[in-house]
């Protein structure tokens, strides 16, 4: 039984879900418009062992001479296959350099040129040399950078370990959380005048993914449960390049810094495949920079072929990085080899690395503006679990941790100015805390005889995303998954935890995020089926073209109690580049087109 006790409710005015990049910086943000509101950071990890910590490659943020604004844009508008919303992706671009820069300030450690200058990479869609990078442990630098800075502020109340299951909602406006203390199993109503989910992405969700175990899309789902929409969800980008079996990722940066793909002959097959523009002979360093859809996609083309090797975890080819030398790995790429060494057994110096398309990213997300607001008054959100949208279809390599900055500053920001209102809290508040209390005992712990294996049915959605939701998808396979998503979230009512104890009880964590598992994959699933075209990381081999006509829009997904999501579209925002061909490889326009 869950220690039940509780004291008052806590209070602040602006309360974070998530301690990681996007949740720092919002918090810093609001203790930058006002150092004397009171801050709440909720995370159901430790701060430093967020997700962002993992990202290696960089950063972009134009910087370097011969590059502007205006190609950065370009590149990520026409990369996200035109589903970007324009007007955010300028102001994106526009606030990326500035935030980098203030970044530094707080002792970020950017790799330098040897004339002291901010070190830049290639990097997978961008025609320009913009990705910053601290070696190959980007997010990790910036995420200490961020967590260091956030401690000088006594504002700041962080609740390490605390697990949000559920948004207070009264009165037409969000005003709190109630959530599980780990280490004691209380449940605690907090209560805030403004509440951002920074909560990362779902990954999950799949079962090759270079994702965190704790990356459940927790905070979408509940935003979802909440009655905001989920944008874009059919969009998943996979990464081609994650180890097969843990999929653990192998940074863009190994290619960046020259590695090649190779299939089971030692052939670059990427040659052979339409990665935006044609490859002029000799076969040039980009090719393996092209779009992340597009490599992926080219993987299972080789599968088909039957030019992959197989392993026991499945098909893979090889990244070879052998030709770069000990001195470029050590200096460049340290991470990539420790990774090598620790979870292959191989050494990159002198070995070829097996690798594999694994899901690394949702473009989509909680529903938000440009400042992070979401149609729910008084929530935002920001980083992996938004969608403002400025990744579209397939999201650029290193977009996603400018983004963490940009927008995690803009939604604090925002929710300092709306909690700067000063509503109280409603009375109704406490009773709905109550009623999610009960909740939790009734169907997680007092009785619990059911038969259903959290593990079995965890393992059966991933492989039933895998089957019909991945790279490649048709209308029969997603409804097949349709229905099987809805069994299991009928077989989830019988699920079995056998675990009653206070102190960091795993089992109950692990079934109520099986259970924000199971609604982000009906999503999914749901925005898939209903989205008959390709375009970017959404492949329907039935309808293989991109239909502008119909489906230059944002797909909205709604929670309906009982019944199957309802899908609704929001036009793309246009401002400056129309529709157009995605093309990579080539120099841009200074003005690019439109």
């Amino acid at each position: 039984m869950i220690d039940n006790s509780s004291s008052e409710m806590p209070s602040h005015d602006v309360l974070l879900v998530g301690g990681g990049g996007a949740g720092l910086r919002a918090a810093i943000a609001v203790s930058e418009v006002d150092p004397n509101l009171s801050v709440a950071v909720v995370s159901k990890v430790y701060p430093m062992r967020s997700h962002t910590v993992s990202a290696e490659g960089g950063a972009a943020a134009v910087i370097k001479e011969g590059d502007s604004l205006e190609e950065h844009a370009y590149d990520t508008i026409s990369g996200g296959d035109w589903m970007c919303d324009q007007d955010a992706v300028e102001l994106f671009v526009n606030e990326a350099p500035g935030e980098m820069l203030q970044l530094e300030h707080w002792g970020c450690p950017w790799s330098r040129e040897p004339d002291g200058r901010v070190a830049v990479r290639p990097f997978g869609g961008m025609k320009k040399e913009r990705t910053w990078f601290a070696a190959d442990k980007t997010g990790f630098h910036m995420l200490h950078a961020l967590f260091q800075t956030s401690l000088k502020y006594r504002s700041i109340t962080r609740y390490d370990e605390w697990f949000v299951t559920r948004l207070l909602v009264e009165d037409g406006r969000v005003q709190g959380v109630v959530a599980i203390e780990l280490m004691t199993g209380r449940i605690q109503a907090i209560t805030a005048k403004s509440v951002i989910i920074c909560t990362g992405g779902c990954g999950k969700v799949f079962p090759f993914t270079t994702n965190a175990n704790i990356k459940n899309g927790d905070g979408m789902a509940l935003a979802y449960r909440a009655g905001v929409p989920l944008k874009d969800m059919e969009f998943v980008q996979y990464h081609p390049t994650g180890l097969p079996f843990t999929g653990i990722l192998i940074t863009e940066a190994s290619r960046a810094e020259g590695g090649f793909l190779i299939n089971k002959d030692g052939y670059r097959y990427l040659q052979d495949y339409d990665l935006g523009t044609p490859q002029p002979k000799p076969v040039l360093r980009s090719m393996e920079l092209g779009p992340r859809d597009r490599l992926s996609q080219a993987f299972m083309k080789e599968l088909d072929k039957g030019r992959t090797l197989e392993g026991p975890y499945g098909p893979y080819v090889h990244l070879d990085l052998t030709h770069l030398g000990k001195k470029i790995i050590d200096t460049k790429l340290p991470f990539v080899r420790e990774l090598c060494l620790k979870y292959e057994n191989i050494d990159p110096v002198s070995q070829l690395i097996p690798v594999r398309p694994v899901v690394h990213y949702m473009m989509g997300g909680v529903h938000t503006d440009i400042q992070g607001a979401t149609p729910l008054a008084g929530l935002f959100a920001a980083g992996e679990v938004a969608c403002v949208s400025i990744n579209g279809a397939n999201r650029l390599g290193s977009n996603s941790l400018t983004e963490l900055l940009v927008f995690g500053a803009r939604a604090g920001r925002a929710a300092a100015e709306y909690a700067l209102q000063n509503k109280p809290v409603s009375a109704g508040i406490e009773a709905q805390a109550a009623d999610e209390k009960k909740r939790l005992e009734r169907e997680f712990l007092h009785k619990r005889s059911g038969t259903e294996p959290i593990a079995v049915l965890r393992g059966e959605m991933q492989s039933t995303m895998e089957k019909s939701a991945g790279i490649y998808r048709t209308g029969a396979l997603l409804e097949e998954a349709q229905a099987d998503i809805a069994e299991l979230k009928e077989r989830f009512r019988q699920v079995a935890i056998q675990d009653h104890s206070h102190t960091f009880n795993t089992e109950l964590m692990a079934a109520l995020e099986l259970s924000y598992m199971l609604d982000v994959a009906e999503a999914v699933v749901e925005c898939a089926l209903q989205r008959t075209e390709s375009r970017g990381a959404h492949q329907r081999t039935d309808f293989p073209r991109r239909d502008d006509e119909r489906f230059l829009a944002h797909s909205l997904v709604s929670h309906r109690t009982g019944d199957r999501p309802e899908v609704e579209y929001l036009p793309v925002t246009i401002t400056r580049w129309p529709p157009g061909e995605r093309v990579y490889g080539r120099p841009a326009a200074k003005t690019p087109p439109g």
